[in-house]
């Protein structure tokens, strides 16, 4: 039988448990919310971080660095070239009709295959591509073969040929689309269809003060470097190779003129960009 006494012990002794169950409740609760709070604010700030790192912009490669491991000239882009009047761009190719001319042209392959063009690219000679001494580099020909009335399409990414009488070398691949592999030579009428606005270059600034010069190429290999020169000649004045030692590599590099100022450099140097030519404006270093 129990007491009264007893079920009164036993009643608070149970009111006593309930407290502390509820009491460990809160209490756990209390760190769940605290460590959802860390978790939460550790998160954020790991993000930040990350975040930070990685959509910082990229250090730029410095023109002597990019030169000394890559053998080309960076390019730093600074003014476009306005478009001009009565032409239509399209997702970088600028159309318009030239004047159809008659010349005369050859071709050339294995020999100059893997190796620089005037452009900077390298020539391949199963590309559909040639090399002519005016027109802008990215400019798209029509070639039309009169004596069998075959054409093809070729993009201009170099200068030549430089054998007098001859005005347009077609490499391997767009000279066989109209069968002058064989006869070597042939009179061919070509019409410009518009331009790759990709082959536009910028200048690049190595140096603004003092007597100044144009870099456009910078070669490990003398031939290459001569050739660029040959190239540049045929349209411009005072182009000259120098040597230069870097990192115990030798290089040679191919320049156009003295200038005494940026403005006079940057004239020149425009010019020589929107033809499609590597520029840089460094200083004037005197030939040995």
């Amino acid at each position: 039988m129990k007491t009264s006494a007893g079920i009164y012990f036993k009643d608070r002794a149970e009111v006593q448990k309930r407290r502390r169950t509820e009491i460990f409740f809160k209490e756990n609760n209390l760190f769940h919310s605290v460590a959802v709070a860390l978790l939460i604010f550790c998160s954020t700030a790991l993000f930040s971080c990350t975040a930070a790192r990685f959509e910082t912009a990229p250090v730029s490669i410095s023109p002597k660095a990019e030169e000394k491991h890559s053998g080309k000239v960076a390019e730093k882009p600074e003014e476009k070239p306005a478009s001009k009047p009565g032409k239509e761009k399209h997702a970088g190719f600028e159309k318009f009709k030239g004047d159809r001319k008659g010349i005369l042209a050859s071709w050339y392959g294995p020999d100059f295959h893997g190796r620089p063009t005037s452009s900077g690219e390298l020539f391949n000679m199963y590309a559909l591509t040639c090399a002519h001494k005016e027109y802008p580099f990215g400019t798209k020909l029509r070639v039309v073969n009169p004596e069998n009335e075959k054409e093809v399409e070729c993009t201009v990414n170099d200068r030549g040929p430089f054998i007098p009488g001859r005005d347009l070398d077609l490499s391997y691949a767009a000279a066989r689309k109209i069968d002058l592999i064989g006869p070597g030579t042939g009179h061919v009428v070509v019409e410009p269809m518009g331009r790759d606005l990709r082959y536009v270059k910028y200048i690049r600034y190595g140096a603004s003060n003092g007597i100044l010069t144009i870099q456009v190429g910078s070669f490990k290999d003398e031939s290459n470097a001569k050739r660029l020169k040959t190239a540049l000649e045929i349209n411009h004045k005072n182009v000259y190779i120098i040597e230069a030692n870097v990192g115990g590599a030798q290089y040679y590099r191919v320049r156009i003129g003295k200038f005494n100022n940026k403005a006079d450099a940057a004239k020149i140097g425009n010019a020589l960009a929107n033809e499609g030519y590597n520029v840089m404006v460094t200083k004037f270093e005197q030939q040995i």
